[in-house]
């Protein structure tokens, strides 16, 4: 064989082995990118969750708000990556216990009644003026002591919270029921305003990488966060005001 015929294949089999091996690095990384996703969202490939809709406190029909809506197709663009299914409830036919499914609950407890009973078991140091009538303390948040009012079109809050109960007698424990048996985590969306529930979910959306890294794969949080000046940016500027999981757990002192 000629001298730069045997190079010319040397070359070939040179780059087909470098390719390969950067097909496999690739393939790998992605994986392991995918199963970290998958684990803190607690939805392994063909597994289902439900995606449970609130009711526009606008009107008194069984209507979704056109902001919420947005935030469901964030949402279900989460679970699409993630290999699984979903179905779509509505707040008030959810009548099934946590932890089988994974479960996105979007509203606050006014417009969701499946929010009201979270925030109640799972969340106890946070009260939510559900009041229609208009206010300066409407929709207002406190938490741990503290009043976060809605100025609205210029600061608004919502909490955005991942929980599973373990401390709960509904609840369970990886070392209690193994990883097949996973307690599927409970994603709770709750804002001042629809607009501010579609914030929250682009936020999830956006930094769940990182929210996995600080808080572990299975961790529960409760993060408030900050809509800056909706009335010009939309959904797009949050702020994270804080984590107030340890207030938010607590049960309020009498």
């Amino acid at each position: 064989m000629d001298d730069n015929v045997r190079e010319l294949v040397l070359g070939l089999v040179a780059a087909a082995i470098t390719a390969a091996a950067g097909w496999f690095a690739r393939t790998c990384v992605w994986r392991r990118k995918l199963h970290r996703q998958q684990r803190f969202f607690g939805l392994p490939a063909h597994s289902g969750c439900l995606l449970v809709v609130n009711h526009d406190p606008a009107t008194d029909e069984s209507a979704v708000a056109r902001n919420d809506v947005f935030a469901l197709l964030e949402l279900s663009a989460l679970v699409k990556d993630c290999g699984a299914r979903m179905e779509v409830v509505a707040h008030d036919a959810a009548r099934r216990g946590f932890g089988e499914h994974t479960e996105f609950c979007l509203g606050g407890p006014g417009s969701n009644e499946r929010t009201a009973a979270h925030m109640e078991m799972l969340l106890p140091g946070v009260a939510v003026n559900t009041d229609a009538e208009p206010g300066p303390g409407q929709a207002a948040f406190t938490v741990g002591g503290e009043r976060y009012r809605m100025e609205k079109g210029s600061v608004e809050y919502v909490l955005l919270a991942r929980l599973t109960g373990a401390s709960s007698p509904v609840g369970g424990t990886r070392g209690e029921r193994g990883d097949s048996e996973a307690v599927r985590p409970v994603f709770l969306i709750c804002g001042q305003r629809s607009l501010t529930n579609q914030a929250a979910a682009r936020y999830l959306a956006r930094h769940h990488v990182r929210l996995a890294r600080r808080h572990g794969p299975d961790g529960d949080f409760c993060l408030l966060l900050r809509v800056v000046n909706s009335r010009a940016y939309g959904p797009d500027v949050v702020e994270l005001v804080a984590d107030v999981t340890r207030e938010a757990s607590a049960s309020p002192a009498r």
